[in-house]
């Protein structure tokens, strides 16, 4: 593997502290060594890769994206998924296991880590918390996480049974991981096709009303807390509603290990973005009320949200041509997610950039346990994106490098150019200036 050195950028690592001009050799898949400009010791013979002008950051990892392999390999791959995540400046990708068959078994989480798949950035899996994401018996956790997985979780499937939600978080405590839970009664949701609000009112579509969300995140706490000394923890889903926010907050001031991950498309858009049923604007959860969008930003801005996640969901062109009930609920996120919120939290909101940095990187690495990522400390993997923090681009969902067009965010001005994403000491895309 050839060592590569970055001369001239300037290096932000939230979780190390630093912001500040550095030059960073990379060796063997690792960060070797970090100086001052000029001073690198051990770079001789190394490829160099010039970041003057350019912000040299963690890679980032994004802990909800849906790669529709095993299965479902006509809406998305591996292969093309982490392509579309390398193109957007992430280095690693958490694998929901909603996917056909469920990724509930040791043998699958192993067949999506294999190179065979083609993957360009790491893939970490996300074991089903049930078989078959049924919500009934819950699987071998221990084996999952020997075989790879990273957390388990039904998404897409709420487990409602409070028994079974209480076993699943024990049980992953045992074993050291997060419960990511879809926070969904669809007891309350059936037939829905957006939020429950003026729009659906005016366009005659079943409502979700928001205690769909926020009375399971409260249910899931309340079995935290009694569970209280096995320590588990529950990771809230694409949190989308004041309320499941509000829940979250309280629990962490209880003293509860509780998080929770808010998509770009839910601190961005409302309701009124399906428009004349436009199905790009068709997801779950759905897109809120504009006091719930607020919502999210506060969340952000004030450190109760931990993570930036996109929740990825490609989808073939033919399945979103459809009335929107029938439509599939997503849309893309990968390759849009650091330019919304360089242009959005940063720019507009004002959040400073490290903070941004470390809700796509330290943050997530930190909550699914990726030891090693997330920061660029000597020793560490050699994750790393180089982007242009001023460049200003628009994007085209026509050149994406995903086999989806599932988006709302087509001709949308972005911040922040990738030029350079590294995975473990190689290149995974390049687009320099």
């Amino acid at each position: 593997m050839t060592a590569l050195a970055i001369r001239n950028g300037h290096l932000i690592d939230p979780a190390a502290g630093v912001d500040t001009a550095k030059d960073i050799l990379l060796k063997d898949g690792r960060v070797a060594e970090i100086a001052g400009p000029g001073k690198l010791k051990h770079a001789e013979g190394a490829e160099v890769i010039d970041a003057a002008g350019l912000t040299v950051a963690p890679g980032l990892i994004d802990i909800h994206v849906h790669l529709r392999e095993p299965g479902q390999g006509y809406k998305e791959t591996i292969a093309t998924g982490t392509a579309a995540a390398a193109a957007g400046g992430f280095t690693a990708v958490a694998a929901m296991p909603n996917t056909t068959p469920v990724n509930d078994s040791p043998e699958i989480t192993r067949w999506m880590q294999s190179p065979e798949r083609g993957a360009q950035v790491r893939v970490f899996p996300i074991g089903a918390a049930t078989r078959g994401s049924k919500g009934e018996t819950l699987n071998d956790f221990a084996a999952l996480k020997a075989a790879g997985a990273v957390a388990v979780s039904d998404d897409g499937q709420p487990i409602l049974k409070d028994g079974v939600m209480r076993e699943s978080l024990a049980a992953a405590a045992r074993v050291g991981l997060a419960v990511i839970q879809h926070a969904e009664d669809t007891r309350m949701a059936q037939g829905a096709s957006m939020n429950l609000g003026p729009a659906s009112f005016r366009l005659g579509l079943r409502g979700m009303p928001p205690e769909a969300e926020s009375s399971l995140v409260e249910r899931d706490i309340r079995l935290v807390s009694e569970l209280r000394d096995a320590h588990p923890h529950l990771h809230v889903a694409h949190a989308s509603t004041a309320a499941a926010v509000a829940a979250v907050r309280q629990a962490r001031r209880n003293g509860l290990r509780v998080t929770c991950e808010v998509a770009p498309h839910h601190f961005l858009l409302t309701e009124e973005h399906v428009g004349l049923y436009n199905t790009h604007a068709k997801m779950n959860p759905p897109l809120r009320s504009a006091a719930d969008r607020d919502a999210m930003i506060e969340g952000i801005l004030d450190g109760v949200v931990d993570a930036i996640a996109t929740d990825h969901a490609p989808h073939a062109p033919h399945e979103k041509e459809v009335e929107f009930e029938h439509a599939p609920n997503g849309i893309t996120g990968l390759e849009t997610a650091l330019g919304l919120c360089l242009r959005w939290l940063h720019k507009e909101w004002r959040l400073p950039l490290g903070r941004v940095l470390s809700l796509l990187s330290a943050q997530p690495a930190a909550l699914l346990n990726l030891k090693g990522r997330g920061t660029l400390a000597v020793g560490s993997y050699a994750d790393v994106v180089i982007f242009d923090p001023k460049a200003e681009w628009v994007y085209r969902v026509a050149e994406t490098k995903s086999k989806a067009r599932n988006t709302l965010f087509d001709g949308w001005t972005m911040q922040g150019k990738v030029r350079w994403t590294i995975c473990e000491g190689r290149v995974a895309y390049t687009n320099p200036a």
